[in-house]
């Protein structure tokens, strides 16, 4: 017996869309420039020291002056809205929907499985994890995303339908490895928080939670994501700013980056990403968990 898909959650569908959008565009204003800057750390493939690191940052425009230099943060800036918004209203949004299809269907079998507390909360990873897994449908613009940031010169002043249409599925590169990259970080994103939840609050129904114990589960679960994530993330980032044309697979990457720099390179820009980018993923997380449960209200 196939399981059932059409189950009605604690949320309505309207409410997830709406909390997890207005996460996703309050991310996208106050953090895209951070954004910018991990993603060129991660793909410099030289040491970092204080005399390269602006132009690694800022790129051509390292001596220009401030206001320009910060405006060089921001390329790609309509990409990454169609990106972000879309990726926080299917993750926000359907992580829940994942969990009451698991709930439905299976929530004995979890029960049985680890008992009815721990059950709970390896559900709510496991939705994490497969909408992570399913997040993938979005490389495209992800991918787009990353070159304006870190490789503008591969779009050569093409817009962004010619670029769809010309490159087809050379935007689905690196498919395989986002899939490794996502499965594990937001199982570690949704099982982190609903663990915090459950042994520091001792919250029963993780909806009733109040904005301070969305943000300190949200702080648990960035965290966890982001290590757990971060030399899958590093591979795939590589692989998606060459140019359009350089096909160069995962396991190519692997190789010549820990022959050239190491095993640690697998976790470069981890310290930067927890400081500044962790944010990012907490204020989102915690947003859109306050957001949805107040939307219910009204729709």
């Amino acid at each position: 017996m196939s399981p059932t898909l059409n189950v009605k959650g604690s949320d309505s569908g309207a409410a997830r869309i709406l909390g997890s959008g207005a996460s996703g565009i309050a991310e996208l204003l106050l953090f895209h420039p951070v954004d910018t800057i991990a993603k060129r750390l991660m793909s410099n493939k030289s040491k970092v020291s204080l005399s390269t690191l602006s132009p690694i940052i800022f790129k051509e425009y390292a001596t220009a002056p401030l206001g320009r230099r910060l405006l060089s943060l921001f390329p790609g800036l309509g990409y990454a809205a169609g990106y972000k918004v879309t990726q926080r209203i299917y993750k926000y949004g359907g992580q829940p929907w994942f969990s009451d299809i698991l709930s439905k269907n299976y929530k004995d079998s979890f029960t049985n499985a680890f008992g009815e507390r721990k059950g709970k909360m390896v559900l709510q990873a496991t939705a994490g994890s497969l909408t992570g897994i399913g997040e993938v449908v979005l490389l495209p613009l992800d991918a787009l995303k990353i070159k304006r940031q870190v490789n503008p010169e591969a779009f050569r002043g093409r817009g962004m339908l010619r670029i769809f249409m010309e490159e087809g599925t050379t935007l689905y590169r690196g498919w395989g490895w986002t899939m490794a990259r996502n499965a594990p970080g937001s199982f570690a994103l949704f099982g982190a928080s609903a663990v915090t939840k459950e042994y520091v609050f001792g919250i029963q129904d993780y909806h009733k939670a109040t904005w301070g114990q969305n943000f300190v589960a949200s702080v648990a679960g960035a965290v966890a994501s982001i290590t757990v994530a971060a030399p899958l993330d590093t591979i795939k980032t590589r692989i998606q700013n060459a140019n359009f044309e350089n096909k160069v697979s995962g396991f190519t990457v692997v190789k010549d980056l820990l022959k050239n720099e190491g095993p640690t390179a697998l976790f470069k820009g981890l310290t930067p990403k927890i400081l500044v980018v962790g944010p990012k993923l907490v204020f989102s997380y915690t947003l859109a968990q306050s957001l949805i449960p107040w939307f219910s209200k009204y729709v």
